[in-house]
């Protein structure tokens, strides 16, 4: 594959890419559909479902937020894995500390809500990870239109924290609009045409 390039000798870097996947060096852009315009004056990301209150932010009001900072690898279904990835912006954890979302207990599942109808569902769990942040922020820089501007989930592996559920990075959506808590899991966009529910990058759980 034309770009992708294995360094074997690199023992170290060898134990942090899963089965199936190749090593890049680029940032492959992928995704279904035209890269939406951004309207700062229109735009809200909305929080709702199964929490005690709504919740509506205007894109200055997010960006007033506290962000976090995370490195990470990201590992693709299309068999990329890209190493060591730097990420900044706000993770669904300041949120419910800042008391602005406050999920019922019956909330269990998070359906991440983007542009263009498009859905991707998580558990709960997995979004309040360390290694599951809502991107403003890649290498440094906001992130750029093909990559999600002005936000997307990311979800990546954090190398040596075994304890956290790693999932490919379609469980990210790109162009992200808002959160809607759930009782119960409902398959987003991909996973209704066949990927795995669960996508487990060590499991490569690809396709149902």
């Amino acid at each position: 594959m034309k770009g992708l390039m294995f360094n074997v000798n690199d023992k170290e870097a060898a134990k942090r890419i899963p089965p199936g996947q190749l090593l890049t060096q680029r940032f492959p852009v992928l995704h279904y559909g035209p890269v939406p315009k951004f309207d700062e004056k229109s735009w809200l990301f909305r929080v709702w479902g199964e929490v005690e209150a709504p919740l509506k932010m205007s894109w200055a009001e997010f960006s007033s937020l506290p962000r976090s900072k995370v490195k990470m690898d990201l590992h693709c279904v299309t068999t990329w894995s890209k190493l060591d990835t730097e990420w900044e912006g706000v993770s669904l954890n300041t949120l419910l500390e800042l008391g602005l979302v406050k999920p019922k207990p019956e909330a269990r599942f998070v359906i991440q809500h983007a542009e263009y109808g498009f859905t991707v569902n998580l558990p709960l769990a997995v979004v309040r990870q360390d290694n599951f942040l809502l991107a403003t922020h890649y290498d440094g820089k906001p992130l750029s239109p093909e990559h999600g501007y002005p936000l997307r989930g990311v979800c990546g592996a954090i190398p040596g924290r075994l304890e956290l559920k790693d999932v490919y990075l379609w469980k990210g959506a790109k162009w992200l609009r808002g959160l809607e808590l759930s009782a119960a899991d409902r398959p987003g966009f991909w996973e209704r045409v066949g990927y795995h529910n669960e996508a487990d990058i060590w499991l490569e759980q690809r396709r149902e």
